[in-house]
């Protein structure tokens, strides 16, 4: 989501989380550069193939949904579903809020070029 709204706030904070908790930098240095990674694990890129057709065509595939539901069951999709939605508020509120970083900090993400 911080990639999706250019959110540097919420990319500086948890992007040392993501690489802390086991994501590997290629596949975070792919995401802020708006592609999308080769490296992912399976579960990674399950997810990251759900939260990319929800914020991009606004809904989720069949499949894709049975495939979340199969590995993570409903509960997992619904909980997805929600964390998708609670991070585009946050990104959307910072971004109108004009959050800033820290002082010093140099912007993480470069902006997408359409």
């Amino acid at each position: 989501m911080a990639r999706l709204w250019s959110q540097q706030v919420e990319w500086h904070i948890h992007h040392p989380i993501a690489l802390k908790a086991g994501v590997l930098p290629e596949t975070a240095a792919a995401i802020a550069e708006g592609r999308r990674p080769e490296t992912m694990s399976a579960d990674e890129a399950l997810a990251y193939a759900f939260s990319t057709e929800l914020q991009g065509n606004r809904a989720v595939s069949d499949a894709t949904y049975a495939a979340l539901v199969a590995r993570f069951g409903e509960r997992g999709a619904i909980d997805l579903a929600g964390i998708n939605g609670y991070y585009a508020l946050l990104a959307m509120t910072m971004n109108v809020a004009r959050t800033a970083l820290p002082e010093g900090t140099e912007p993480p993400l470069k902006p997408l070029t359409p």
